[in-house]
Order: structure tokens, then sequence, then C-alpha cells
């Protein structure tokens, strides 16, 4: 005990009694970044109850999460619902709401335009070219300083 303590260990030990069983105020932890980004990601038939209420409350206590809530979900329904041609009216939406990361994502569209609105819109893709040319360039990762460019033809047109 300190010197200049006037009290006794009982008084002391009675003290903490009280303090270790007195009721702690219930709180409730937050949801992760990650959590709210799932539930905003995700198709909103899919959530389950508990995810549905806790996502209106952030939407709530949050307009910027409301905000982005919405222009999430009218993206994914162009996007699912091959309209390429709400994406002006979108990116409209989207520079009227101050929020900076969508307004990058805007700027970006409008350098791509008319290939995001061919994506939103054309029922076809270039995922098989795309897979070819990883393909390739896996193949040339494999041959990397083992052999010259005739081999690497061989081995791409043999595949």
């Amino acid at each position: 005990m300190p010197l200049d303590y006037q009290g006794s260990y009982q008084r002391v030990r009675a003290y903490l009694h009280d303090k270790r069983t007195s009721p702690r105020p219930v709180t409730v932890r937050p949801p992760s970044p990650r959590a709210v980004a799932g539930w905003i990601l995700r198709d909103p038939d899919t959530l389950t109850e508990t995810e549905q209420r806790q996502l209106k409350v952030v939407r709530t206590h949050c307009s910027e999460l409301d905000a982005l809530t919405g222009h999430v979900r009218s993206f994914a329904t162009m996007l699912t619902e091959r309209q390429g041609e709400r994406l002006p009216d979108w990116l409209d939406a989207v520079r009227q709401d101050d929020l900076p990361s969508l307004h990058t994502l805007a700027a970006r569209i409008d350098r791509h335009h008319d290939a995001v609105i061919a994506g939103l819109t054309l029922p076809w893709g270039s995922g098989v070219v795309e897979g070819h040319v990883n393909r390739i360039k896996m193949l040339k990762r494999q041959m990397l300083g083992r052999a010259g460019f005739r081999l690497l033809r061989k081995r791409v047109l043999l595949a």
C-alpha cells in the first residue's frame, strides 16, 4: 500500500468487487466496413432479415451510404437487365451527389463511354478472347529465357 493511503485492503477489495459485479451498459458493435460493403453490393433479395435491418439502420445514420447504395443498386440493375441507355442519366445522378469516389468512377466511364454502353447493352463480350490472351501470357512466362519465338509459336498453335 502507498504510504499516503489511510484505508485498508478490505475497503479496496469491496470497491473493486462492486465495480466488477455492477452491470455494464450494453453497446452494440457497429458493423465492419467489409460487412456493410457486402450488404450494399449483394442482391437485396439474398440478404437475411437481420442483414436488411442492419443495412437500414446504417443507411438512416449515414446519408452518404444511403445515396451510395441507391447508385450501386441502380447500376447493378442496368448491368443485369442490359439497360445501357440509362447510363447518361445514372452518370448525371452520380455527379449531383457529394460522393468523390463515384465522381472518379463517372470520369473514368466518360473516357470509355461508348465501350461501357456497349458492355451494358450488347449480349456478347470479350471473355473468350481474354481467356486466350491469358493462356498465351502464361505460356510465355513459363518459357521465359528458355527458348525462342519459334518454340513459343509451336506451343501456342499446338495447345
